[in-house]
């Protein structure tokens, strides 16, 4: 049986809209409407303080950490259309590092994410304004270079990045593949969208058509990860309280439909393997998914109302 979940008081004097640790799970960061990110130290299941990072002029969103072969950097995104990216010193301080300039978006920035520690220090954001960005750091120049795409006709709502491994390059008996540069976009036009790096022009392309399943904006979008096994999967979440699990198997992307909640879904989360989905919705409750070996989803725990 699951123990009771645990509950900490953040500090925050509104409210907290993304929890998220870092690779280790050694630190742990809350993002606020009270404009403001905090960071925690995890020992455990206590938290302590470490310290506050203020910069943004708008409620905070989320958060993402990058891979600690980078060192500690935390971005996050904002109502107040920017992106930061932050970065501990040695003494333990923070030091803002990046800040998104009024070119990169025009609205509130949804959503934000690292990308897989092979592509490079990379992150993704998606805006209100329908773009998805994506900020390359050149260590040459000592800078973050800026590319942008027009995601979604209205608005872009989540980013979720591919895994770099090839799908079935644990299974090939070849040597390593090169890492493939994707990421996932959901959108207030009811779609999910992928986006690939072109090489050869350098540019972010959409792959394929957009995957279209839900009957109203898409809350989330979750790319599983895969650990180079023959197959790609993404969760999306909807405000028309479905849950749908894409599969892509020889560059076609399959639909089932996972549950329907009866209440928008807002945020979707994988474990580390990609066995097993977690989904919490409007009213607070959180329930976690794994798939059978009929290809039917199950439902593994009851659902736990957020405290």
């Amino acid at each position: 049986m699951a123990s009771a979940p645990l509950t900490q008081d953040t500090g925050h004097s509104d409210t907290v809209h993304d929890v998220q640790l870092d690779y280790y799970g050694r630190k742990l960061a809350t993002a606020s409407s009270d404009r403001t990110i905090r960071v925690f130290d995890v020992t455990g299941d206590q938290l302590a303080p470490l310290t506050t990072l203020q910069g943004h002029e708008g409620p905070v969103w989320q958060v993402s950490w990058s891979h600690p072969k980078f060192g500690n950097l935390l971005a996050s995104c904002s109502f107040d259309n920017r992106v930061m990216i932050w970065k501990e010193q040695q003494d333990g301080s923070w030091l803002q590092v990046y800040t998104s300039d009024s070119s990169l978006h025009s609205a509130s920035v949804n959503s934000v994410a690292f990308a897989p520690h092979e592509l490079g220090l990379r992150v993704a954001a998606g805006s209100s304004d329908g773009s998805a960005s994506v900020l390359t750091y050149n260590s040459t120049e000592g800078k973050w270079d800026q590319q942008k795409v027009e995601a979604h006709s209205v608005g872009c709502t989540a980013v979720s990045w591919s895994p770099a491994a090839p799908p079935g390059s644990l299974v090939s008996g070849k040597p390593p593949a090169h890492p493939i540069a994707r990421f996932a976009t959901a959108g207030c036009d009811k779609t999910v969208r992928i986006w690939q790096l072109d090489d050869s022009k350098r540019q972010w392309v959409q792959q394929g058509e957009p995957l279209k399943g839900h009957t109203d904006w898409v809350r989330d979008v979750a790319w599983a990860p895969n650990l180079g096994m023959p197959m790609n999967t993404i969760a999306s979440a909807g405000q028309d309280g479905k849950v749908i699990v894409w599969t892509e198997q020889s560059g076609t992307w399959n639909k089932l439909l996972l549950h329907e909640f009866g209440q928008a879904v807002w945020k979707l989360s994988w474990s580390v393997t990609g066995g097993i989905l977690a989904v919490s919705d409007s009213k607070g409750s959180v329930s976690l998914w794994k798939e059978a070996i009929d290809g039917q989803w199950q439902q593994i725990s009851q659902d736990v109302a957020a405290a």
